[in-house]
């Protein structure tokens, strides 16, 4: 289970980012978060792992977001972010991926067996040795996700995920991201993509919840979305 409880960020100009927002996600369900530009999205997700100050509460699988429990937050929940560049700075992909293992205190044998069950799953094998220098947009979002996936997390968060990708990449990762089982938050202005990947939406406005309820219903609600700035 997933939940935000009046959620608040606030940037120390006053501005309030992300308003009271509060939302459960069941064990395995997938949910856009939609919006307008300075809706509040990635607001919320950097906040959500405690890379930006908030009120209000922030539960993973029992854990709650507190300075004694981050690093057990963050285990728990994963972070795709926006630029993959962000994530791969090793000088291989190998090591991108097994930097979250090796700081986890595990073995040599256990970072080897999941930097290969990431590698394999997403069918990247082929980049285990490469420098991120050298890859595609959708090769390095595809490396950045396993770099998340290592650390084996039951709640993933993705911060527009279709950014920097052509359209073979992005049908790739729409049946990647059917197939993983966790649950999922995604942050996307690509509804048809949104639609394809989650069942539900949680749309934002101007930091504020505005709508939330069946992905099918709500994305396909031309007056909604342009009340809510979409």
């Amino acid at each position: 289970m997933f939940v935000l409880e009046d959620l608040t960020v606030t940037y120390p100009d006053g501005t309030r980012a992300v308003e009271g927002v509060s939302f459960r996600l069941a064990p395995g369900e997938s949910a856009v978060l939609a919006g307008a530009n300075g809706a509040g999205k990635s607001s919320l997700i950097l906040a959500a792992v405690g890379v930006l100050p908030s009120t209000g509460m922030v539960c993973a699988d029992g854990v709650t977001l507190e300075k004694k429990n981050l690093a057990d937050l963050r285990r728990r929940v994963g972070v795709l972010f926006q630029n993959p560049d962000d994530q791969l700075f090793s000088a291989t992909i190998y090591d991108d991926i097994a930097f979250g293992p090796r700081n986890m205190g595990l073995s040599a044998e256990e970072t080897e067996r999941r930097v290969s069950e990431a590698l394999a799953l997403l069918g990247i094998e082929y980049l285990r040795g490469k420098t991120a220098l050298k890859l595609s947009g959708g090769e390095k979002r595809l490396a950045a996700l396993a770099s998340v996936l290592a650390m084996k997390p039951s709640v993933l968060l993705f911060d527009e995920p279709t950014a920097f990708l052509d359209p073979r990449a992005r049908r790739n990762l729409i049946k990647i991201m059917n197939g993983l089982p966790q649950t999922k938050l995604i942050a996307s202005h690509d509804l048809p993509f949104a639609g394809a990947v989650a069942s539900r939406a949680i749309v934002l406005k101007r930091g504020r919840l505005f709508a939330d309820g069946a992905a099918r219903e709500i994305l396909r609600d031309e007056k909604l979305m342009e009340e809510g700035g979409l």
